[in-house]
């Protein structure tokens, strides 16, 4: 049970990330947050039994920039579907690429990191895309940082949350 994500909302119901269950239990019995969403059952003290939140919604107003994906190897490849972006190949063994390779002047950056196959990747190698006769299945970019994005491996087992989601989901 400690592995729970729970959906945090601002106090404008904008949501801003997913807690565990700890996390989310300080903040209702600190009086921060309340409860919005339950019906996974309680958690039981000596003297007191509390819902266990799958949502729940600050008293104050968080301010906070635009959220941006953060540049990993896990966001690059979910934003390539776990898809090798040179031959189009499927698989869970992924090794990230430098279209332009580093040593030639590319940049640690989302334009310049793709998810390749280890095979595609060897076969580039340090080369540029038309050193090595290789080109891209689709260009590499940013993901925006949209409900959507942020929360969709959520969903599967809180689908819950899709109510509070939908007005920030694109």
């Amino acid at each position: 049970m400690h592995n729970v994500a729970v959906l945090v909302l601002n106090q404008n119901y904008e949501p801003l990330n997913a807690c565990n269950l700890r996390r989310a239990m300080v903040m209702i019995v600190g009086c921060k947050a309340e409860i919005l969403e339950n019906g996974r059952g309680f958690i039981h003290s000596v003297s007191r039994a509390w819902p266990i939140p799958s949502v729940i919604r600050l008293d104050y107003m968080i301010r906070r920039p635009l959220p941006r994906v953060r540049l990993c190897r896990k966001e690059v490849f979910r934003r390539d579907n776990y898809t090798c972006q040179y031959c189009g190949r499927r698989t869970r063994s992924l090794t990230m690429d430098h279209v332009v390779p580093r040593h030639r002047g590319g940049e640690h950056t989302w334009e310049n990191l793709v998810s390749a196959c280890p095979m595609c990747n060897r076969r580039k190698g340090g080369k540029t895309l038309e050193g090595a006769h290789m080109r891209l299945l689709r260009q590499p970019f940013e993901p925006r940082a949209t409900g959507k994005y942020l929360f969709q491996p959520y969903l599967n087992q809180n689908g819950e949350w899709e109510k509070f989601l939908r007005g920030w989901w694109e």
